[in-house]
């Protein structure tokens, strides 16, 4: 077995999320759960098909976020692991939502930062093993700093 570190290539900053699924149908259910949770969502989705053709499947409503799903789901090439690029939304929005198609095992991360996709690489195959999201500690947060993460909730509309 071989580890191994895939960068998610994600020029824009956009949030997204990283999962662990099963079955063909993934593809059609998570869309369906997107665009019922957020009318007009803006994404893209793939999966890899771990089984038969192994294809990457794809779906979304925003062709470049397609695109962008299909190139890190090629690169992180782990079986039924699905990824979805989001625009002018936020994973919360539809988090929960994701967690509730019954063929959703895991997810391995929601964010915009930097990330690294660890992975396990054996003669079969390729699989998930976890992920480095964003950067570590650079200390304990400030009553400053506290009042600029309350400030900052607020502006964005989470919080009263």
């Amino acid at each position: 077995m071989e580890l191994k570190t895939v960068p998610v290539e994600n020029p824009e900053q956009l949030n997204f999320i990283l999962g662990h699924s099963h079955f063909i149908k993934t593809v059609e259910d998570l869309h369906e759960a997107v665009v019922n949770t957020v009318p007009n969502a803006k994404f893209g989705l793939a999966f890899c098909e771990a089984s038969d053709v192994c294809l990457v499947r794809h779906s979304g409503t925003d062709p470049a976020l397609v695109t962008l799903a299909q190139q890190n789901a090629l690169a992180i090439g782990a079986g039924h692991s699905f990824i979805l690029f989001m625009r002018d939304m936020f994973p919360i929005n539809i988090l929960n939502t994701l967690k509730t198609v019954p063929e959703v095992c895991r997810i391995f991360c929601a964010t915009a930062n930097p990330v690294q996709v660890v992975v396990a690489q054996t003669d079969q195959g390729r699989g998930i093993l976890g992920v480095i999201d964003g950067f570590g500690p650079k200390g304990v947060e400030t009553e400053a700093d506290i009042a600029k993460r309350k400030s900052f909730l607020r502006m964005i509309g989470y919080k009263l």
